[in-house]
């Protein structure tokens, strides 16, 4: 979901004139002696607010999860992405609050996201922005379906944090889903401890708590140069400075050891760890079971089965008979490198002939992805943790047909039209009605969809 990650920064003055570019630097001034300024402003251009103007930066989501904490209360924080959603949706795609109602959306959510944030986001899509009906897909199938594959682990590497669950056939398996809480944005802070650890960076204030700016333009000079290649990797680049009201500073400096930050993927004690880390998330805590009618309901079990392999459940599609099921539980985060966690999630399947196809069909997304060397360090580094006594001796990443960025929502797109019967979709109505309310009596027949564990279209 990283085109929801946009911040927002918010300001308490009077409604008036926009905030302008200045000489098309990445500093802002007033448009006018009055001093006003916009009510809120959204996407990267907050980034660019020098931080001695009157904004408050707002970050709704964080670690891949809703930035709920003890100063940044649940309600603003969806008030935040509203304003996001409704601002993205009158001024880049020129749909109305009055014309949604002809519109069905479909949400590609990360697989990080909990039942309860599910459901405020569907809550926010339907009753709130007003759309007629919308379906639930998860991030890692629709990246499957969007580079024309059934069947692949899916590696999505986000600025915050990395996800691992594999795909068969078009079916998300729960139980191969991994957590690393680190991604491009720790690659970056990594990038400036090195140099500064070299004295290679030039003598400015790079702040990235305090200007938002700074962390744009490391996640650029990021992008540009570090790779992950064999030996020293060196590279001359021009570094800015930003002060206040003052036009950027240009530094030109020599980087060094630029094939570091990126290894922090397979070895994250290299990674500098958050100033200000997570708030515990006891808030997501989702007494309301979304899975708790699938989960009972019973369903034709192949006769090779053991009755043991269950614990006193069933999952409800007939493509899960030979997969255990445990209770939903609190999603965690894996304490391991790139490597241990892909090879952990394909051998979690538990069959040989899977694990075959798998480890050959990895797919790496989202924009770290597009790091030179990644590709051939990956596949290097997953042969070595696979254990000795596992029969796989091939190990491949798959060369995406698609820009790992945008992949996911080029497959959700994919899934919306697949899915002709639309028996997944929820219309507003019903939700509003039915959709969280505990104890209502009923729930959806499609909750297991809603959780984004089996949400799809299913190859027949």
């Amino acid at each position: 979901m990283q085109c929801f990650h946009a911040e927002r920064s918010t300001n308490e003055g009077p409604v008036g004139e926009s905030v302008e570019k200045h000489d098309g630097h990445d500093v802002k001034e007033l448009s006018a002696p009055q001093h006003k300024f916009r009510r809120f402003i959204c996407g990267e251009e907050t980034l660019r607010i020098s931080p001695t103007e009157p904004y408050c930066l707002h970050r709704p989501i964080r670690r891949g999860h809703l930035n709920v904490s003890q100063h940044y209360p649940p309600q603003q924080v969806l008030e935040d992405l509203h304003a996001i959603w409704d601002w993205i949706l009158v001024e880049k795609l020129d749909i109305p609050y009055s014309e949604r109602n002809m519109y069905s959306a479909i949400l590609v959510l990360p697989e990080t996201f909990d039942n309860r944030e599910i459901k405020e986001m569907l809550s926010m899509v339907l009753r709130d922005l007003h759309f007629s009906s919308a379906v639930v897909h998860q991030e890692g199938l629709a990246a499957v379906f969007g580079n024309g594959l059934s069947t692949a682990c899916v590696v999505n590497i986000g600025a915050q944090v990395t996800s691992v669950i594999c795909i068969e056939d078009g079916v998300a398996l729960p139980n191969t889903e991994k957590t690393l809480p680190f991604g491009g944005e720790d690659i970056s802070r990594c990038f400036l401890w090195t140099q500064r650890h070299h004295q290679t960076w030039p003598q400015i204030r790079t702040d990235i708590l305090t200007k938002p700016i700074d962390l744009l333009m490391l996640n650029q000079l990021k992008e540009s140069y570090c790779e992950i290649k064999e030996g020293e990797h060196d590279a001359f680049a021009v570094v800015h400075s930003y002060e206040g009201s003052m036009p950027p500073g240009f530094h030109k400096t020599r980087l060094t050891a630029l094939n570091v930050p990126p290894m922090g993927l397979f070895y994250p004690m290299l990674l500098v760890p958050d100033v200000y880390p997570p708030a515990p998330r006891s808030w997501f805590h989702d007494y309301d079971d979304m899975l708790e009618d699938t989960w009972n309901i019973e369903y034709p079990r192949r006769p090779d089965i053991s009755d043991g392999f269950f614990p006193g459940m069933s999952i409800g599609l007939p493509m899960w008979d030979s997969y255990p099921v445990f209770p939903s539980k609190a999603k965690k985060e894996e304490k391991v490198g790139l490597a241990e966690a892909i090879a952990g999630s394909i051998l979690s399947t538990g069959r040989i002939d899977l694990q075959r196809k798998l480890f050959c069909s990895i797919q790496l997304i989202g924009g770290v992805a597009l790091t030179a060397g990644i590709i051939s360090a990956t596949e290097e580094r997953v042969l070595h943790a696979i254990p000795s006594n596992e029969a796989i001796d091939t190990v491949e990443v798959l060369q995406s047909r698609t820009n790992p960025i945008f992949v996911s929502w080029k497959g959700g797109a994919i899934l919306g039209i697949l899915d002709f019967g639309r028996d997944a979709w929820i219309h507003r109505e019903d939700w509003i009605r039915n959709g969280i309310h505990i104890g209502s009596g009923r729930k959806y027949k499609d909750s297991y969809y809603l959780q984004a564990q089996a949400m799809c279209y299913i190859n027949s």
